[in-house]
Protein backbone atom coordinates (compact mmCIF):
# COMPACT_ATOMS: atom_id res chain seq x y z
CA UNK A 1 0.00 0.00 0.00
CA UNK A 2 1.67 3.22 -1.11
CA UNK A 3 2.12 5.92 1.44
CA UNK A 4 -0.26 8.62 -0.30
CA UNK A 5 -3.15 5.73 0.43
CA UNK A 6 -2.38 4.96 3.58
CA UNK A 7 -2.85 9.23 4.46
CA UNK A 8 -5.73 9.16 1.99
CA UNK A 9 -7.44 6.44 4.40
CA UNK A 10 -6.77 8.05 7.39
CA UNK A 11 -8.18 11.33 6.09
CA UNK A 12 -11.50 9.61 5.41
CA UNK A 13 -11.48 8.13 8.66
CA UNK A 14 -10.86 11.17 10.30
CA UNK A 15 -13.66 12.80 8.46
CA UNK A 16 -15.84 10.24 9.09
CA UNK A 17 -15.25 10.44 12.88
CA UNK A 18 -15.54 14.07 13.32
CA UNK A 19 -18.75 13.90 11.38
CA UNK A 20 -19.53 11.15 14.06
CA UNK A 21 -18.68 13.82 16.68
CA UNK A 22 -20.99 16.21 14.70
CA UNK A 23 -24.32 13.62 15.20
CA UNK A 24 -23.15 12.65 19.08
CA UNK A 25 -23.75 14.84 21.96
CA UNK A 26 -20.66 13.30 23.70
CA UNK A 27 -20.83 15.77 26.84
CA UNK A 28 -24.40 15.14 26.99
CA UNK A 29 -23.31 10.87 27.11
CA UNK A 30 -21.17 12.06 29.77
CA UNK A 31 -23.68 13.70 31.68
CA UNK A 32 -26.16 10.98 31.02
CA UNK A 33 -23.42 8.11 32.33
CA UNK A 34 -22.82 9.83 35.56
CA UNK A 35 -26.48 10.03 36.27
CA UNK A 36 -26.81 6.42 35.13
CA UNK A 37 -23.79 5.53 37.73
CA UNK A 38 -25.51 7.78 40.23
CA UNK A 39 -28.98 6.03 40.25
CA UNK A 40 -27.46 2.44 40.15
CA UNK A 41 -25.14 2.95 43.22
CA UNK A 42 -28.61 4.14 45.17
CA UNK A 43 -29.36 1.59 48.32
CA UNK A 44 -33.05 0.87 46.99
CA UNK A 45 -32.09 0.49 43.13
CA UNK A 46 -32.70 -3.06 43.11
CA UNK A 47 -36.23 -2.98 44.98
CA UNK A 48 -37.56 -3.39 41.52
CA UNK A 49 -35.43 -5.76 39.51
CA UNK A 50 -37.15 -4.98 36.29
CA UNK A 51 -36.65 -1.44 36.45
CA UNK A 52 -33.10 -1.92 37.38
CA UNK A 53 -32.71 -4.10 34.59
CA UNK A 54 -34.34 -1.92 32.28
CA UNK A 55 -32.03 0.86 33.60
CA UNK A 56 -28.71 -1.18 33.84
CA UNK A 57 -29.35 -2.21 29.64
CA UNK A 58 -29.98 1.84 28.83
CA UNK A 59 -26.80 2.93 31.04
CA UNK A 60 -24.97 -0.38 28.96
CA UNK A 61 -26.21 1.29 25.15
CA UNK A 62 -25.09 4.91 25.94
CA UNK A 63 -21.25 3.58 27.55
CA UNK A 64 -21.24 1.36 24.56
CA UNK A 65 -21.62 4.08 22.07
CA UNK A 66 -19.50 6.39 24.23
CA UNK A 67 -16.52 3.65 24.60
CA UNK A 68 -16.59 2.81 21.02
CA UNK A 69 -16.06 6.18 19.59
CA UNK A 70 -12.91 7.05 22.46
CA UNK A 71 -11.40 3.90 21.36
CA UNK A 72 -12.08 4.66 17.24
CA UNK A 73 -10.11 8.09 18.48
CA UNK A 74 -7.36 6.53 20.06
CA UNK A 75 -7.23 3.72 17.23
CA UNK A 76 -6.37 7.16 14.68
CA UNK A 77 -4.29 8.44 17.13
CA UNK A 78 -2.17 5.51 17.55
CA UNK A 79 -2.07 4.63 13.42
CA UNK A 80 -1.03 8.80 13.11
CA UNK A 81 1.91 7.81 15.19
CA UNK A 82 3.03 4.64 13.18
CA UNK A 83 2.55 6.87 10.04
CA UNK A 84 5.32 9.66 11.29
CA UNK A 85 7.40 6.38 12.59
CA UNK A 86 7.67 5.19 8.99
CA UNK A 87 8.11 8.30 7.32
CA UNK A 88 11.59 8.43 9.42
CA UNK A 89 12.00 5.09 8.73
CA UNK A 90 10.49 2.63 6.13
CA UNK A 91 10.47 -0.31 8.26
CA UNK A 92 8.71 -3.45 6.59
CA UNK A 93 6.77 -4.71 10.19
CA UNK A 94 5.53 -1.23 10.74
CA UNK A 95 4.21 -1.01 7.04
CA UNK A 96 2.91 -4.22 7.42
CA UNK A 97 1.02 -3.26 10.89
CA UNK A 98 -0.05 0.21 9.79
CA UNK A 99 -1.63 -1.06 6.83
CA UNK A 100 -3.33 -3.87 8.66
CA UNK A 101 -4.71 -1.16 11.23
CA UNK A 102 -6.10 1.01 8.83
CA UNK A 103 -7.70 -1.77 7.12
CA UNK A 104 -9.39 -2.62 10.65
CA UNK A 105 -10.46 1.21 11.48
CA UNK A 106 -12.05 1.81 7.86
CA UNK A 107 -14.20 -1.57 8.84
CA UNK A 108 -15.10 -0.53 12.74
CA UNK A 109 -16.19 3.17 11.28
CA UNK A 110 -18.47 1.61 8.41
CA UNK A 111 -19.51 -0.51 11.93
CA UNK A 112 -20.20 2.07 14.10
CA UNK A 113 -21.92 4.43 11.58
CA UNK A 114 -24.68 1.27 10.61
CA UNK A 115 -25.36 1.21 14.39
CA UNK A 116 -25.70 5.17 14.71
CA UNK A 117 -28.21 4.88 11.40
CA UNK A 118 -30.61 2.59 14.23
CA UNK A 119 -32.21 5.36 16.01
CA UNK A 120 -36.20 5.08 15.22
CA UNK A 121 -37.78 3.98 18.38
CA UNK A 122 -38.46 0.33 18.11
CA UNK A 123 -35.13 -0.61 16.77
CA UNK A 124 -33.36 -1.45 19.62
CA UNK A 125 -35.89 -4.49 20.25
CA UNK A 126 -35.61 -7.97 19.77
CA UNK A 127 -37.08 -9.10 16.97
CA UNK A 128 -40.16 -11.57 15.59
CA UNK A 129 -39.17 -12.52 12.15
CA UNK A 130 -41.47 -15.17 10.17
CA UNK A 131 -41.58 -16.98 6.79
CA UNK A 132 -43.85 -18.19 4.91
CA UNK A 133 -43.47 -19.80 1.62
CA UNK A 134 -45.30 -18.83 -1.39
CA UNK A 135 -47.58 -21.00 -3.92
CA UNK A 136 -45.27 -23.63 -5.22
CA UNK A 137 -45.29 -26.75 -2.95
CA UNK A 138 -42.32 -28.51 -2.02
CA UNK A 139 -40.01 -26.42 -4.26
CA UNK A 140 -41.46 -23.00 -2.15
CA UNK A 141 -41.59 -24.83 1.20
CA UNK A 142 -37.85 -26.04 0.52
CA UNK A 143 -36.71 -22.22 -0.20
CA UNK A 144 -38.21 -21.37 3.07
CA UNK A 145 -36.11 -23.51 4.92
CA UNK A 146 -33.19 -22.22 3.13
CA UNK A 147 -34.08 -19.25 4.54
CA UNK A 148 -34.64 -19.92 7.48
CA UNK A 149 -31.12 -21.77 7.77
CA UNK A 150 -29.77 -18.23 6.51
CA UNK A 151 -31.36 -15.80 9.32
CA UNK A 152 -30.27 -18.15 11.82
CA UNK A 153 -26.45 -18.10 10.92
CA UNK A 154 -26.78 -14.58 10.78
CA UNK A 155 -27.65 -14.24 13.90
CA UNK A 156 -25.53 -16.90 15.54
CA UNK A 157 -22.59 -14.72 14.17
CA UNK A 158 -23.71 -11.75 15.88
CA UNK A 159 -23.96 -13.66 18.99
CA UNK A 160 -27.62 -12.80 18.64
CA UNK A 161 -29.87 -15.55 20.61
CA UNK A 162 -32.47 -17.70 18.50
CA UNK A 163 -35.79 -19.21 19.60
CA UNK A 164 -37.98 -21.00 17.65
CA UNK A 165 -41.67 -19.90 18.31
CA UNK A 166 -43.30 -22.00 16.00
CA UNK A 167 -42.16 -24.42 13.23
CA UNK A 168 -44.54 -26.22 10.46
CA UNK A 169 -42.50 -29.07 8.67
CA UNK A 170 -43.36 -29.07 4.73
CA UNK A 171 -45.09 -31.75 2.66
CA UNK A 172 -42.12 -33.40 1.84
CA UNK A 173 -39.30 -31.05 2.59
CA UNK A 174 -38.61 -28.01 3.81
CA UNK A 175 -41.05 -25.73 5.70
CA UNK A 176 -44.89 -24.54 5.64
CA UNK A 177 -44.00 -22.13 7.99
CA UNK A 178 -41.46 -21.10 10.79
CA UNK A 179 -41.28 -17.88 13.63
CA UNK A 180 -38.01 -17.02 15.40
CA UNK A 181 -37.87 -14.32 18.19
CA UNK A 182 -34.30 -13.03 17.67
CA UNK A 183 -33.15 -11.72 21.11
CA UNK A 184 -30.39 -9.20 20.50
CA UNK A 185 -29.35 -5.57 21.21
CA UNK A 186 -30.57 -3.48 17.77
CA UNK A 187 -32.06 -7.05 16.34
CA UNK A 188 -35.08 -5.29 15.07
CA UNK A 189 -32.89 -2.04 13.49
CA UNK A 190 -31.15 -4.85 11.79
CA UNK A 191 -33.42 -7.19 10.25
CA UNK A 192 -36.41 -4.57 9.44
CA UNK A 193 -34.66 -4.33 6.23
CA UNK A 194 -35.45 -8.14 5.78
CA UNK A 195 -38.90 -7.65 5.28
CA UNK A 196 -40.55 -8.16 1.76
CA UNK A 197 -41.13 -11.05 -0.34
CA UNK A 198 -37.67 -13.32 -1.42
CA UNK A 199 -37.41 -14.70 -4.70
CA UNK A 200 -35.22 -17.63 -5.85
CA UNK A 201 -34.44 -19.00 -9.45
CA UNK A 202 -32.78 -22.44 -9.46
CA UNK A 203 -32.60 -25.72 -11.13
CA UNK A 204 -35.21 -27.54 -8.67
CA UNK A 205 -33.69 -30.89 -6.81
CA UNK A 206 -36.87 -31.66 -6.66
CA UNK A 207 -37.69 -32.22 -10.43
CA UNK A 208 -36.80 -35.01 -12.75
CA UNK A 209 -36.92 -33.14 -15.88
CA UNK A 210 -33.94 -31.06 -14.21
CA UNK A 211 -36.41 -27.42 -14.94
CA UNK A 212 -35.54 -24.47 -13.90
CA UNK A 213 -37.90 -23.20 -11.52
CA UNK A 214 -38.87 -19.54 -9.65
CA UNK A 215 -39.80 -19.65 -5.91
CA UNK A 216 -41.42 -16.98 -3.98
CA UNK A 217 -40.76 -16.43 -0.13
CA UNK A 218 -42.58 -13.64 2.34
CA UNK A 219 -40.57 -12.65 5.26
CA UNK A 220 -42.24 -10.64 7.78
CA UNK A 221 -40.62 -8.56 10.71
CA UNK A 222 -41.86 -7.01 13.85
CA UNK A 223 -40.36 -5.91 16.86
CA UNK A 224 -40.93 -7.23 20.00
CA UNK A 225 -42.78 -4.96 22.20
CA UNK A 226 -42.65 -3.74 25.95
CA UNK A 227 -45.41 -4.73 28.03
CA UNK A 228 -45.82 -1.30 29.20
CA UNK A 229 -47.29 -0.61 25.60
CA UNK A 230 -51.08 -0.89 25.93
CA UNK A 231 -52.73 -2.68 22.89
CA UNK A 232 -56.42 -3.14 22.99
CA UNK A 233 -57.92 -6.71 21.95
CA UNK A 234 -61.52 -7.53 22.55
CA UNK A 235 -61.21 -11.10 23.46
CA UNK A 236 -64.05 -11.64 21.69
CA UNK A 237 -62.41 -10.66 18.39
CA UNK A 238 -60.27 -13.70 18.88
CA UNK A 239 -60.31 -17.49 17.59
CA UNK A 240 -58.30 -19.24 19.81
CA UNK A 241 -57.24 -23.06 18.52
CA UNK A 242 -55.15 -25.83 20.05
CA UNK A 243 -53.24 -28.64 18.23
CA UNK A 244 -50.78 -31.02 18.09
CA UNK A 245 -47.15 -29.46 18.25
CA UNK A 246 -44.48 -30.55 14.81
CA UNK A 247 -41.67 -29.86 13.55
CA UNK A 248 -37.87 -31.26 13.32
CA UNK A 249 -37.57 -31.97 17.12
CA UNK A 250 -37.62 -35.67 16.66
CA UNK A 251 -38.34 -36.88 20.08
CA UNK A 252 -38.34 -33.09 21.85
CA UNK A 253 -41.94 -32.84 19.98
CA UNK A 254 -44.08 -32.27 22.38
CA UNK A 255 -47.05 -35.10 21.91
CA UNK A 256 -50.12 -33.07 23.92
CA UNK A 257 -51.84 -30.35 22.59
CA UNK A 258 -50.06 -27.56 24.04
CA UNK A 259 -49.60 -25.48 21.09
CA UNK A 260 -52.03 -22.18 20.38
CA UNK A 261 -52.98 -20.46 17.58
CA UNK A 262 -54.61 -17.03 17.64
CA UNK A 263 -56.60 -15.58 14.67
CA UNK A 264 -57.33 -11.74 15.36
CA UNK A 265 -61.07 -11.70 13.33
CA UNK A 266 -61.27 -7.73 12.45
CA UNK A 267 -57.69 -8.26 10.73
CA UNK A 268 -57.17 -11.52 9.85
CA UNK A 269 -54.09 -11.43 11.67
CA UNK A 270 -52.79 -15.15 12.94
CA UNK A 271 -50.45 -15.60 15.39
CA UNK A 272 -48.71 -19.23 16.81
CA UNK A 273 -46.68 -21.01 19.38
CA UNK A 274 -45.21 -23.94 20.38
CA UNK A 275 -42.14 -23.38 21.76
CA UNK A 276 -43.26 -23.60 25.31
CA UNK A 277 -44.26 -27.32 26.72
CA UNK A 278 -47.14 -25.66 28.42
CA UNK A 279 -50.39 -24.07 26.60
CA UNK A 280 -50.55 -21.49 28.83
CA UNK A 281 -47.28 -19.88 27.87
CA UNK A 282 -48.14 -20.76 24.70
CA UNK A 283 -50.52 -18.70 24.67
CA UNK A 284 -49.03 -16.13 26.48
CA UNK A 285 -46.01 -16.10 23.53
CA UNK A 286 -48.73 -16.13 20.95
CA UNK A 287 -50.53 -12.86 22.58
CA UNK A 288 -47.28 -10.97 22.86
CA UNK A 289 -46.75 -11.69 19.09
CA UNK A 290 -50.44 -10.30 18.14
CA UNK A 291 -49.86 -7.63 19.89
CA UNK A 292 -46.66 -6.54 18.34
CA UNK A 293 -47.76 -7.55 14.50
CA UNK A 294 -51.26 -5.14 15.83
CA UNK A 295 -48.81 -1.99 17.13
CA UNK A 296 -46.98 -2.58 13.58
CA UNK A 297 -49.82 -2.11 11.70
CA UNK A 298 -51.14 0.73 13.55
CA UNK A 299 -47.29 2.26 12.85
CA UNK A 300 -47.52 1.28 9.06
CA UNK A 301 -51.80 2.78 8.64
CA UNK A 302 -50.13 6.23 9.49
CA UNK A 303 -47.15 6.09 7.73
CA UNK A 304 -49.56 5.10 4.54
CA UNK A 305 -51.69 8.09 5.62
CA UNK A 306 -48.58 10.54 5.75
CA UNK A 307 -47.41 9.47 2.41
CA UNK A 308 -50.84 9.71 0.86
CA UNK A 309 -50.80 13.14 2.45
CA UNK A 310 -47.17 13.82 0.71
CA UNK A 311 -48.48 11.91 -2.60
CA UNK A 312 -45.78 8.99 -2.31
CA UNK A 313 -46.67 6.35 -4.21
CA UNK A 314 -45.88 2.73 -2.01
CA UNK A 315 -45.44 -0.19 -3.86
CA UNK A 316 -46.65 -2.99 -1.99
CA UNK A 317 -48.14 -6.67 -2.78
CA UNK A 318 -46.73 -10.19 -3.07
CA UNK A 319 -45.20 -9.43 -7.01
CA UNK A 320 -42.93 -6.95 -5.57
CA UNK A 321 -40.52 -8.56 -4.34
CA UNK A 322 -37.40 -6.97 -2.22
CA UNK A 323 -34.82 -9.69 -3.34
CA UNK A 324 -33.66 -12.15 -6.08
CA UNK A 325 -31.43 -15.35 -5.50
CA UNK A 326 -30.25 -16.85 -8.80
CA UNK A 327 -28.66 -19.88 -8.36
CA UNK A 328 -28.66 -20.60 -12.34
CA UNK A 329 -27.70 -20.01 -15.02
CA UNK A 330 -25.44 -17.80 -13.25
CA UNK A 331 -24.57 -17.25 -9.56
CA UNK A 332 -25.99 -13.38 -8.39
CA UNK A 333 -27.91 -12.47 -5.27
CA UNK A 334 -29.14 -8.71 -6.27
CA UNK A 335 -31.61 -6.38 -3.43
CA UNK A 336 -34.03 -4.83 -6.24
CA UNK A 337 -34.57 -1.85 -3.43
CA UNK A 338 -30.93 -0.21 -3.44
CA UNK A 339 -29.55 -2.46 -6.64
CA UNK A 340 -26.95 -3.72 -4.36
CA UNK A 341 -25.54 -7.69 -5.68
CA UNK A 342 -23.18 -10.18 -5.17
CA UNK A 343 -21.86 -13.01 -7.29
CA UNK A 344 -21.52 -15.23 -3.92
CA UNK A 345 -24.20 -16.51 -3.12
CA UNK A 346 -23.14 -19.66 -1.03
CA UNK A 347 -21.48 -16.62 1.81
CA UNK A 348 -25.08 -15.01 1.52
CA UNK A 349 -27.08 -18.52 1.98
CA UNK A 350 -24.79 -18.94 4.64
CA UNK A 351 -25.71 -15.67 6.68
CA UNK A 352 -23.34 -13.21 5.11
CA UNK A 353 -26.36 -10.93 4.30
CA UNK A 354 -25.06 -7.22 6.14
CA UNK A 355 -23.88 -5.32 2.49
CA UNK A 356 -27.98 -5.79 1.86
CA UNK A 357 -28.66 -4.64 5.20
CA UNK A 358 -26.51 -1.60 5.76
CA UNK A 359 -27.33 -0.82 1.88
CA UNK A 360 -31.05 -0.64 2.67
CA UNK A 361 -30.72 1.36 6.37
CA UNK A 362 -27.99 3.96 4.09
CA UNK A 363 -30.84 4.28 1.44
CA UNK A 364 -33.33 5.44 4.27
CA UNK A 365 -31.58 8.41 5.44
CA UNK A 366 -33.20 9.70 1.89
CA UNK A 367 -36.30 9.00 2.48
Amino acid sequence: MENNVIRNLMAQADQKLNSFRGSLDLEAMEQDIAEYNERMAEPTFWDDSQKAQELINEANVVKDKFNRFKALENQLEELRTMEEMLQEEDDPDIRAELEAGVQSLKEELEAFELELLLDDPYDKNNAILEIHPGAGGTESQDWGSMLLRMYTRWAEKRAFQVEMIDYQDGDEAGIKSATLLIKGHNAYGYLKAEKGVHRLVRISPFDSAGRRHTSFVSVDVVPEIDDDIEIDINPEELRIDTFRASGAGGQHINKTESAVRITHLPTGIVTSSQAGRSQLKNREQAMNMLKAKLHQREIEEKEKEMAALRGEQLEIGWGSQIRSYVFHPYSMVKDHRTDTETGNVDAVMDGEIGLFIEAYLKSQLSV
